[in-house]
């Protein structure tokens, strides 16, 4: 009896905060409406961020988390689960190819993301066949080069040592990427 108490309270304790955490988000969204209305010269700088230039999601997602939690946090009782796949990237050999690196891998090879982020495009790059670049918590654009992808979505949060898809053909290319200047590959990540 006293744990379905609790679980209740829990629940009602989550449905607030969530309640709470929307208002908040509808409340900035019309305070900003209301200054472009008011003040025109507002709306040019943020069009041209918003949908001209690269949108830095975890930038913004961290800064919403750090004052105000993450949006859809419930606390629930749960059962502590053992990751099923949680790896590092392994290969048999790497050379440089363009702006990153060409690792030879396994047949079948389940790439492992490098670290946590926010995916911004799947698709065809030149030289690279399908590509996923993953946005990092830190700034920095992976770009996995020859991906089969098999069910990750643009804008889903990826977590660091999940699988992101599997290698094409025994090649994998990574190019990593900060404020449009092309990063060294080091192994240590």
């Amino acid at each position: 009896m006293n744990r379905r108490i609790e679980e209740r309270l829990v629940l009602k304790k989550s449905i607030k905060n969530v309640i709470n955490k929307v208002l908040l988000t509808v409340i900035i969204f019309l305070l900003g409406m209301i200054l472009i209305k008011k003040y025109p010269n507002i709306k040019t700088p943020l069009q041209t961020t918003m949908f001209e230039e690269s949108f830095k999601f975890q930038t913004y997602k961290s800064f919403y988390e750090k004052y105000f939690g993450n949006i859809l946090s419930v606390n629930k009782i749960t059962k502590k689960t053992e990751p099923v796949f949680n790896e590092k990237l392994n290969y048999k050999k790497i050379s440089k190819y363009k702006n990153g690196v060409k690792l030879e891998v396994d047949n079948n090879y389940m790439i492992p993301i490098i670290e946590s982020g926010v995916v911004v495009f799947i698709g065809e790059k030149e030289d690279l066949g399908n590509t996923i670049v993953v946005e990092q918590t830190d700034g920095i654009y992976t770009i996995y080069g020859n991906v089969i992808n098999n069910d990750i979505k643009l804008y889903d949060y990826v977590e660091k040592g999940k699988t992101l898809g599997e290698a094409k053909e025994n090649t994998l290319y990574i190019i990593r990427q900060k404020d449009g200047k092309y990063l060294e590959y080091s192994e240590n990540i």
